[in-house]
């Protein structure tokens, strides 16, 4: 099997953290790294012996060495990145959120339709082995039927006008930088939309939400998610059932989960892991490209456009 040649676009920190799983992955190398600036992309290219580094992303999605691009710019270039990439028939793992809205991501669905062409969000958090074992157990009814879902994630930042993480220009705010988590771990347990959301948000002086708490409301159960810029939050999640529940600490990069019947834990999961846990979702895409699919079975475009319509739904409240 030829090995899948990637194409990095954008230099940042969420770069560096899919480079360096690379090597505990199987069949993937880096071979490009592309950015705004052509010095970036060159001291990118230097620190991890990359071949080839390119000034600009026309270039890199040009590249015929390049076979799949992970996509690492800011949120709102997402849209415009994934399509060009889409365009020149390279497969795409798109850094979340996938776009900035549920608009922007049917548009993107049918791009990669139209073009044929592999596409997936780098929700990397549904490829862990804890998550997956914690799945595995409320499928087999270990709680019994859910009656709860719980899970937050948050961290302070610092509020400055131009931090990309508060920047309205650049889809600042808590809820899509990192609200997107509790709203993909409920979806994830849940199998399905919620019936109805309420939320309360804060704000920081220039608008941008930066704590958020949501209830999303299903038939017979009810999820609640909290996201915040204000302070670091507990970011568990708890999966609760009539019978017991699942609790999975850290839940966005987990390498454990527990399970728990009333006070006693009755079953443990940790995958001893020695890697920042990428490699996991880079081997999936891997594989989808080996046996030609044009999506992910674990991770689908159906999940992306329920991500987005969720937090559009939140966005709704504010």
């Amino acid at each position: 099997m030829n090995r899948i040649r990637w194409g990095i676009v954008g230099a940042g920190r969420i770069a560096h953290t899919f480079v360096q799983a690379m090597p505990a992955t199987d069949n993937g190398v880096v071979q490009a790294v592309a950015a705004r600036s052509g010095a970036s992309a060159r001291a990118f290219a230097d620190q991890y012996a990359i071949a080839s580094a390119h000034d600009g992303y026309e270039a890199l999605f040009a590249d015929p060495d390049v076979d799949a691009v992970y996509i690492a710019t800011p949120h709102t270039s997402h849209l415009q990145n994934a399509s060009d990439a889409l365009q020149q028939g390279k497969a795409v793992l798109c850094e979340k959120p996938i776009t900035v809205n549920a608009t922007e991501c049917q548009q993107l669905i049918e791009t990669a339709g139209q073009s044929s062409t592999y596409l997936m969000e780098a929700m990397w958090t549904w490829f862990l082995p804890a998550i997956r074992r914690a799945k595995e157990w409320v499928d087999a009814g270990r709680i019994g039927k859910i009656v709860r879902i719980h899970s937050d994630f948050g961290y302070p930042q610092e509020y400055h006008p131009d931090k990309r993480e508060y920047d309205a220009r650049l889809a600042g705010g808590c809820l899509l930088e990192m609200g997107v988590y509790p709203v993909a771990l409920s979806t994830l347990f849940a199998g399905r939309d919620p019936d109805s959301i309420t939320a309360v948000s804060r704000h920081a002086p220039n608008g941008v939400e930066d704590d958020v708490v949501a209830t999303f409301n299903y038939p017979d159960f009810v999820a609640t998610l909290g996201t915040s810029y204000r302070a670091k939050l507990r970011n568990w999640a708890y999966v609760i059932g009539d019978a017991g529940y699942v609790a999975i600490p850290n839940f966005w990069c987990a390498n454990e989960c527990q399970l728990w019947v009333l006070d006693d834990m009755v079953d443990s999961f940790d995958d001893g892991r020695k890697t920042n846990g990428f490699n996991y979702q880079i081997d999936a895409v891997q594989a989808d490209l080996a046996a030609g699919r044009t999506q992910s079975t674990i991770m689908p475009l159906s999940a992306s456009l329920s991500f987005q319509s969720q937090m559009d739904r939140i966005r709704a409240t504010f």
